[in-house]
């Protein structure tokens, strides 16, 4: 029999999978920060991240085309799935950045916006796991804002820090681009959590 409606492709279970992708990738770029060893094994496993994050999202536009349902608009689906891709590719260029410009050890500041990062991940993983209800999803996203909030005043004082008397011109470039790179993959994870609130406000 000829089935005129296609069957609603599960989107959620990919969504989830995508999400807890950036949150193995956002702790490995943490346990890199804290523990500073084993550099070019801990990158390498970040892009491995990175490629199945991309094989993810790659799996969910061949769905959005091909299903004649979705739980949510596609456009969201879309944007979600992208921006989650966003914060993976930040994760990715902080990790390698450290790499290239051969760090000798994290500043204090760079491994709280890390562990900031980690936390957000875990929201956002925490969030799309109820978007068969939405139930408890607020206070996630919530969360998920504040934690951007408290990055951006972190890292602007990062910033200022750098520039005292005496300093080496060469670090402060070199921190100073690792703070850009992090405090913007921190506001990824926020503008993922705003997809997210506008798929709760569409569906209720």
């Amino acid at each position: 029999m000829v089935r005129l409606i296609p069957k609603d492709e599960n989107f959620v279970v990919l969504i989830v999978e995508d999400a807890e992708n950036l949150l193995l990738a956002a702790r490995e770029l943490d346990a890199l920060l804290t523990s500073f060893d084993r550099l070019d094994e801990r990158v390498a496993e970040i892009q491995r991240l990175e490629k199945h994050g991309d094989s993810v999202d790659r799996e969910i536009q061949a769905r959005l085309e091909r299903a004649f349902i979705t739980p949510f608009d596609r456009e969201d689906i879309h944007e979600l799935s992208a921006r989650l891709d966003d914060v993976v590719d930040g994760i990715q260029e902080v990790a390698e950045t450290m790499l290239i410009y051969g760090v000798d050890a994290p500043t204090p500041e760079a491994r709280e916006l890390s562990a900031i990062l980690t936390s957000q991940a875990e929201h956002l993983v925490a969030a799309v796991r109820t978007f068969d209800r939405f139930k408890g999803i607020e206070p996630h996203l919530r969360e998920i804002h504040e934690l951007e909030h408290r990055a951006d005043r972190l890292s602007r004082a990062a910033i200022a820090g750098l520039f005292q008397p005496g300093d080496d011109p060469l670090r402060v470039i070199k921190w100073m681009n690792i703070y850009r790179e992090l405090e913007e993959t921190v506001d990824a994870a926020e503008d993922t959590g705003e997809i997210i609130e506008r798929i709760v406000a569409k569906s209720s």
